[in-house]
């Protein structure tokens, strides 16, 4: 099929990969060629492709039942919803809503802030506080949460005008401070927008654990999130912990937020839950967070496709093996070792930074690492090297926004192993630098 057919929006950057099959780490073209994927697909991709029981897992299931709407009770529901809040869901949250994926968890999140504050006679509470640099999604109401400008500038006029924190981001710190010596000053920045806009007003905060492929991998300072949820408890303010990328062990922890010690109001979900074997996301909260809609007979309204039955099944299957073969601990063991093989990489001349938390890893790109000069954004660096990357056999996840023009993001299979580990590391530079010489020319 020619590339102008297979595009929903004609493109000039030729016919997309055509892939044939995948396994392991391991993607294979319809011509052949194996290419490593070291960006787990859409950084989701945490026990491997391929997994013989999660594919019977969800065979056996559609032999079943192929749908029953989400207010119904299955056994894949159920046994599913068990295992979360039994096994992986920190502190006191103790209810799962399933929705088809993580733009659809971030907007019931997002509505639930808002339903619980009016079922609870706070009706003058809707605004939600988000931060620069953040992405939450692609629905008119997670755009407008989100600090993504290149994504929300097309829907300006549809956006609500959420207020916005500064980024957590110390590297071009937009406070113009430095750490320690700021004193965190991004999370008192967060009360002074609350105190401006009138926290009676704010339903909710909500963040990234560790930013995406937003700004490459950004993890906080260790008193920022703390600081943070103080302050918003003290403003009766709910913290919405946005953990769609960062959930289900890929910063080597069930969930980013446990590095910190926190335990939001509402925590959300999605790609690794079910490792990509079937579109799946949730939204987990604390029976505090539910009450008053309880009281009140209110409920969330449902996503026709959520928490479809083969769709549990798989994340079932998915947490079973990450259980079983003890892969959050690997993620952290492999996520060191692989910043270790990438340290060479913090001497090059067009890298600013290399960053992130277990098994997702970032590398910031720069036109001079001296002055942080970006390259010009027509250049399109990022997508450059993983153009580069493939030619070379591996798959990187091409980011970046405002200031953090140019990232490339990594985000393997837990299930790598050394060989890959190296191959990364030595692609990686080899990419970067053919890119760079190729927007000289």
């Amino acid at each position: 099929m020619s590339a102008s057919r297979f595009n929903f929006v004609p493109s000039s950057h030729g016919p997309p990969l055509s892939i044939a099959r995948a396994e392991g780490a391991w993607l294979e073209t319809t011509d052949g060629q194996r290419i490593l994927d070291a960006a787990g697909g859409a950084i989701m991709v945490n026990v491997g492709h391929g997994r013989r029981e999660v594919i019977d897992a969800m065979t056996r299931t559609l032999e079943r039942v192929t749908y029953a709407v989400p207010v119904f009770a299955t056994e894949e529901r159920e046994r599913l919803v068990e295992r979360l809040i039994d096994r992986w869901l920190p502190g006191d949250l103790a209810r799962v809503y399933l929705t088809s994926g993580g733009s659809e968890s971030v907007d019931a999140a997002l509505r639930l802030a808002r339903q619980h504050h009016v079922a609870a006679g706070r009706p003058e509470r809707w605004k939600i506080l988000g931060r620069d640099l953040s992405y939450h999604g692609t629905t008119l109401a997670t755009l407008a949460a989100g600090g993504h400008e290149k994504r929300r500038a097309p829907f300006g006029p549809l956006l609500l005008d959420f207020p916005k924190a500064p980024a957590c981001y110390c590297l071009r710190c937009p406070l113009g401070r430095e750490y320690p010596e700021c004193r965190v000053a991004c999370a008192d920045a967060v009360e002074e927008v609350l105190l401006r806009e009138g926290p009676e007003t704010v339903a909710a905060f909500i963040a990234e654990p560790v930013v995406g492929s937003t700004a490459g991998a950004v993890d906080p300072p260790p008193e920022y999130w703390p600081a943070v949820v103080e302050v918003c408890r003290r403003h009766g303010v709910l913290v919405i912990a946005d953990e769609v990328m960062t959930g289900f062990g890929r910063t080597g922890r069930r969930f980013g937020v446990e590095h910190w010690d926190v335990v939001p109001d509402i925590l959300v979900g999605g790609k690794g839950l079910a490792g990509g074997y079937a579109p799946l996301g949730a939204v987990f909260a604390s029976e505090a967070v539910l009450e008053p809609l309880a009281q009140k007979g209110d409920e969330l309204m449902y996503y026709t496709y959520g928490g479809h039955p083969s769709a549990c099944a798989a994340a079932d299957a998915v947490l079973e093996i990450l259980e079983r073969e003890d892969l959050v601990r690997r993620a952290a063991d492999l996520g060191a070792r692989l910043r270790k093989a990438l340290e060479p990489l913090e001497d090059h001349p067009n890298v600013a930074q290399v960053r992130g938390l277990g098994l997702l890893q970032a590398v910031e790109l720069v036109r001079d690492r001296e002055t942080l000069e970006p390259f010009p954004a027509e250049v399109g660096m990022a997508m450059r090297v993983v153009v580069q990357g493939l030619v070379r056999g591996a798959f990187f996840y091409p980011g970046g926004c405002g200031p953090a023009r140019d990232v490339v993001c990594l985000g393997p299979p837990f299930i790598i192993g050394d060989e890959e580990l190296e191959l990364i590391a030595r692609i990686l530079p080899e990419a970067i630098d053919a890119a760079v010489a190729s927007a000289d020319r």
